[in-house]
């Protein structure tokens, strides 16, 4: 099969002929259309372009490794990005030693937090930006495959081994934390 063909197959349609058909060789189009974004996206939490791409070569083989397991219960890409966050987050909770409950007890939120007042028209990308530097990773990742990636509630549940429930409770409190630090970092009121 040609390489323009390739380029314009379906993700599942890829990884179908790799499992059933064993042509293994079909997952170099898999990787180059991936490596770009999961590159950017270790990089969004690692900051380091180095090791965001050796991160990215390492996710994409372990991705490799992992193909039989790719069920089709989500697409392609929301199974490789929680792979992707999923990596990043362990890395980063060795590395800093960051455990999550142990880190949402002493960076506790204030009892009330009013989401619905805040004047979103009034907040910068930018500082936007240093809140969610300010956030535990898992949160930041919450939110990323919320809005950024876009994966229903059951994809993210699936994806971090947990329920339905614990992820929307775990959101809403990411969602407050970014809150809360953006109009207390920027006094925006």
């Amino acid at each position: 099969m040609n390489k323009l063909k390739l380029n314009h197959l379906a993700d599942e349609l890829i990884v179908e002929k790799i499992i059933k058909e064993g042509k293994k060789e079909l997952y170099r189009t898999l990787y180059d259309r991936y490596f770009p974004k999961v590159k950017d996206k270790c990089y969004s939490f690692l900051k380091d372009k180095q090791k965001s791409e050796e991160f990215a070569i390492d996710i994409l083989s372990k991705a490799f490794e992992k193909l039989h397991s790719f069920q089709g219960k989500s697409s392609f890409s929301s199974w490789l990005y929680s792979i992707t966050y999923n990596t990043v987050i362990d890395y980063l909770r060795k590395k800093k030693q960051l455990h999550y409950p142990n880190w949402n007890q002493e960076n506790e939120l204030p009892e009330i937090i009013d989401e619905t007042g805040a004047d979103i028209t009034e907040i910068s990308y930018e500082n936007l930006l240093l809140v969610f530097e300010k956030i535990h990773p898992e949160e930041k990742a919450l939110l990323m495959m919320k809005y950024q990636d876009s994966l229903p509630i059951r994809e993210i549940a699936v994806s971090l081994s947990t329920s339905e429930d614990a992820v929307k409770m775990r959101l809403k409190r990411a969602r407050s934390r970014v809150v809360y630090l953006y109009f207390k970092m920027f006094g925006i009121e």
